[in-house]
């Protein structure tokens, strides 16, 4: 989707201890997996909808609802 909408996309990987530490949670930031679009999680968990991340990254763009949306 990154480069369908031209947005960066920055991945951040950690050790299972380190997202499960205490600077970890005091972080705000959501436990892996997870994908947040600025600071709005877009899913969380095995389930992280497609469709869902799509909504939001048009939303955070200014650009209407997909087809697919409607």
């Amino acid at each position: 989707m990154g480069q369908e909408y031209d947005i960066g996309v920055e991945m951040i990987t950690k050790t299972r201890d380190e997202y499960q530490s205490a600077a970890h949670f005091a972080s705000g930031l959501p436990v892996a997996p997870a994908v947040m679009v600025e600071d709005e999680i877009a899913g969380q968990g095995p389930a992280i909808s497609e469709e869902k991340l799509e909504e939001i990254i048009r939303r955070r763009l200014g650009l209407p609802p997909s087809e697919t949306q409607t």
